[in-house]
This record gives structure tokens, C-alpha cells and sequence, in this order.
């Protein structure tokens, strides 16, 4: 098995999306093997490849207050690994982002999850990561983020973050009242035992 280090660095050189990219590749991860939280996201938007920051940008700002973490923390990979299903900006459709190209998971996605061997909790995030993370499920994401209270304390599914969920966060109370506060509680668990 190659390094860490080693994959990471093929990991930000790939191309092969190359074709079907609006922009020139530009992978975008936060990854490190002592990291206990990963955030299984969809793929980074515009602004976030032009930073190359992940979350670099509102949803970021929002998903950072869901979890009731600072940006420091956020940022420290060795405490949050951050790896979305397409790992570059797939361009821009009729109704926002296009979907997450699929090389990424069959290319990269078991090599780099296979590295965090101190994982306690994944956040898993929007429709298509949730398709992969819940591949039996015959719930729509609205049913799976529901039901969250019976999928073990390991993996919380929750909407994206983006301001364009704005009216399903309206339309669902329940998130913001239920399922947030327990997500923090989780997030700072985790974390405290981190510090220790």
C-alpha cells in the first residue's frame, strides 16, 4: 500500500476527468489518517475550486455553524477529513452544480476512505453522497435525513448546506430544532475525546 502522503499527491495530479471539466482539473480534499470526523460531500463548487479551499464559501459557513465548529478546527485535518464523491468542480448546469463525476469514486474514493482508521463519525452530505453511502436505502433524502436517529451515532445524513436548500430547511423545522443540537453534542464529543 502506498503512503498517504504518496496517494495524495496522485490524487491532486489526476486528469482524468480532464475532458468532461470546464476548467483544468484541480482536486479538492482535506485528508489526514488520525482524522475521527469525515465529511463525505458532493464536489467543491466555483468558488471552492478557485480557492482550493474546501467549503471555502457560504455553505461552508453554514455547514461549520451546524456542526458548531470554528474554522480552525474545521480546517485541521488531523480532526476533520473533508472528502468529496468528485473531487474537482464539475461545471455548472441549468439548476446549479452538475453532478460529482463518477471516475472519482471508482478511481479514488476506497483508496482515500480506507486511510481513516480512527473514524467515529461521518456527515454525509446531499443527495449523491448519500446514494453512496446508503446504497440500499429506498429513501429520498428528505426520508433518510428523517430518519437519522436509526443509523448508528457513526453517520448523520444531512441535506447540502447550500442557501439553495433554504426552503427545505423551512419546509422541515424538525432539522434545525432535533437533528442539529445532536449533531453538535456528537461533533464536540468526538472532539474533546480528540484533545485529550
Amino acid at each position: 500500500m502506498t503512503s498517504l502522503a504518496s496517494l495524495l499527491t496522485e490524487v491532486r495530479a489526476c486528469t482524468l476527468c480532464t475532458a468532461h471539466l470546464p476548467h483544468a482539473p484541480r482536486p479538492v480534499l482535506q485528508l489526514h489518517s488520525k482524522a475521527r470526523i469525515l465529511i463525505a460531500a458532493q464536489a467543491p463548487g466555483r468558488k471552492v475550486h478557485q480557492t482550493g479551499v474546501p467549503f471555502d464559501d457560504t455553505s461552508g459557513n453554514r455547514l461549520r455553524a451546524w456542526m458548531g465548529v470554528t474554522r480552525d478546527v474545521f480546517y485541521d485535518s488531523e480532526q476533520i477529513a473533508i472528502v468529496p464523491m468528485g473531487l474537482c468542480f464539475p461545471g455548472t448546469g441549468k439548476s446549479g452544480d452538475l453532478p460529482p463525476r463518477r471516475e472519482c469514486v471508482a478511481q479514488w474514493r476506497e483508496q482515500l476512505l480506507s486511510r481513516l482508521r480512527h473514524l467515529q463519525l461521518t456527515l454525509v452530505i446531499g443527495q449523491y453522497a448519500q446514494a453512496y453511502h446508503f446504497e440500499k436505502s429506498t429513501l429520498s433524502l428528505t426520508g433518510r435525513v428523517k430518519s437519522w436517529r436509526n443509523y448508528c451515532q457513526s453517520t448523520i445524513p444531512l441535506p447540502h448546506p447550500s442557501g439553495r436548500n433554504n426552503l427545505w430547511l423551512h419546509r422541515n423545522p424538525w432539522f434545525e430544532a432535533e437533528l442539529l443540537p445532536s449533531l453538535r453534542a456528537r461533533v464536540s464529543e468526538i472532539l474533546a475525546f480528540k484533545r485529550q
